[in-house]
């Protein structure tokens, strides 16, 4: 029967999994306990290293393996045990799986063909499915004459083609070279607007997670540590893996010296103390690392009372193209880093040896047990 499922804040859910658990050996468990709602249209990834489970998890969503323990649903229907050909699912793969001996044509009419359409059927779907990533005029070729851009196209326009109520993506963009992964999530991302399906996608890369997706699930040792939409994700992690894993941070050993309402002062080892955001309600006397992103730290060469501060001494300047990264030192501590657009007063008065004050804002710097 059937099942109506919400998100419990009035968003449908496509697909829900429930206590889901995967094992491989009987003993170690790849994904410990996965509860996760996928709202319908929405795009998400599944980011993490290597053996954290992401992949495993959208394995599970195809079919291809399935769960040890709890329950996958897609429209309400139980998945657990429907073969992947039987769920109405559209998977691109990491390397594509085109079948060298057909052509473009032939590798996108497939999904049709197994499914019993007619031939003037598949023929129109095709021809709207090619049409769909730009891939038309190469319906008569082989995946051996295409470049690897072109051939997760018509990887893409497989998946699409038959009209599946969710596509799941295997880190597609890995093949490429740099400037055409980031045009291609570009495309991707205008492609799941237009089309408005719902989009599950797998990747190691935090940049291309934040800049595709609409929520970000972030796995490590088989857990979810954090879902959330990537503007939050990024400005509030819930925890130090979060805080290390998306975009570039900067780690403070520190010891708590108050904490109230939320918020607390910490003491780094040369004595310097800071205040900011108590995320995981840590007592006082207790360590901690306290976090702040390179481009929230202001910079000053003079100290004139500035609040939330700590005195470094510059040991590089980087030029990155559209920003100077800041390598400080810091006593007893790893090196700081902080963001410098060009155009700022700051970097005319910088040179290696330069003694700074990193100026921080409470409300930026948060502080993990």
């Amino acid at each position: 029967m059937k099942q109506e499922i919400t998100t419990g804040d009035g968003q449908d859910t496509l697909v829900a999994f429930r206590g889901v658990q995967k094992t491989y050996d009987g003993e170690n468990l790849v994904v410990k306990h996965l509860d996760l709602n996928i709202r319908k249209g929405e795009f998400l990834t599944l980011l993490g290293p290597s053996g954290s489970g992401k992949t495993t998890c959208l394995m599970m969503l195809a079919g291809f393996e399935f769960p040890t323990g709890g329950e996958i649903y897609l429209g309400g229907k139980l998945l657990n045990k429907v073969p992947p050909h039987k769920r109405n699912i559209g998977m691109v793969f990491q390397n594509y799986a085109l079948f060298p001996h057909m052509t473009v044509g032939q590798n996108v009419a497939y999904p049709l063909q197994v499914r019993g359409m007619d031939a003037s059927s598949r023929a129109d779907k095709v021809r709207k499915a090619l049409d769909m990533v730009q891939m038309g005029k190469f319906i008569d070729r082989y995946p051996a004459q295409l470049s690897g851009g072109q051939q997760q196209r018509i990887a893409l326009a497989r998946a699409l083609v038959f009209d599946p109520e969710l596509v799941l993506m295997d880190e597609p963009l890995g093949a490429l070279d740099k400037q055409l992964r980031e045009h291609m999530q570009l495309e991707l991302k205008a492609l799941h607007h237009r089309l408005g399906l719902t989009f599950v996608y797998v990747t190691h890369d935090q940049s291309e997670a934040l800049t595709m997706s609409d929520r970000v699930a972030v796995f490590d040792q088989g857990i979810v540590q954090q879902l959330a939409v990537v503007d939050n994700l990024y400005e509030f992690p819930e925890n130090q893996f979060v805080a290390g894993f998306i975009g570039d941070n900067n780690k403070f050993n520190a010891r708590v010296v108050s904490a109230r309402d939320g918020k607390c002062e910490v003491a780094l080892p040369d004595g310097s103390k800071l205040s900011g955001i108590n995320v995981n309600a840590a007592q006082t006397n207790q360590n901690v690392v306290a976090c702040v992103r390179p481009e929230r730290i202001r910079l000053a060469t003079q100290d004139n009372a500035i609040a939330n501060a700590i005195r470094a001494k510059v040991s590089d300047l980087i030029y990155f193209g559209d920003h100077v990264r800041v390598r400080c030192a810091l006593p007893q501590q790893e090196d700081c880093f902080v963001k410098l657009t060009l155009n700022d007063p700051a970097l005319a008065s910088l040179s290696e040896g330069s003694e700074v004050v990193l100026e921080i804002d409470a409300e930026r710097l948060r502080v993990f047990v």
